[in-house]
């Protein structure tokens, strides 16, 4: 939270408009960030629209998660020594062999 406030994503985020889906640990960010509800060890547990909400949230961020994962898994990318900008280009060439290669790619 600290780094993101540093150098300034949070706000830029807020500028931009891109509403963004953290874990708990972005509790009070702020601006488009938003976090599932927290139990807290003193109050009685969620209601049960609080932890739909967080159920919906994590099936959001875990959209995101998959896709993190799945960069991870394509060593080529920690090989490439370009511009990002081309680097950005090539993510979606990668994508498309990988889903061809796993039979799930419309042709």
């Amino acid at each position: 939270m600290t780094a993101a406030r540093t150098v300034g994503l949070i706000d830029a985020l807020t500028r931009a408009g891109v509403k963004t889906f953290a874990h708990k640990g972005y509790q009070g960010a702020g601006g488009t960030i938003r976090t599932p509800f927290k139990r807290h060890r003193h109050r009685p547990g969620l209601s049960r629209s609080q932890r739909d909400v967080n159920r919906a949230h994590a099936r959001i961020r875990a959209i995101g998660e998959r896709a993190v994962a799945t960069l991870k898994s394509w060593k080529v990318l920690t090989r490439l020594r370009c511009c990002p900008h081309r680097a950005t280009a090539l993510v979606p060439a990668i994508l498309v062999l990988q889903l061809v290669e796993e039979g799930r790619h419309p042709r």
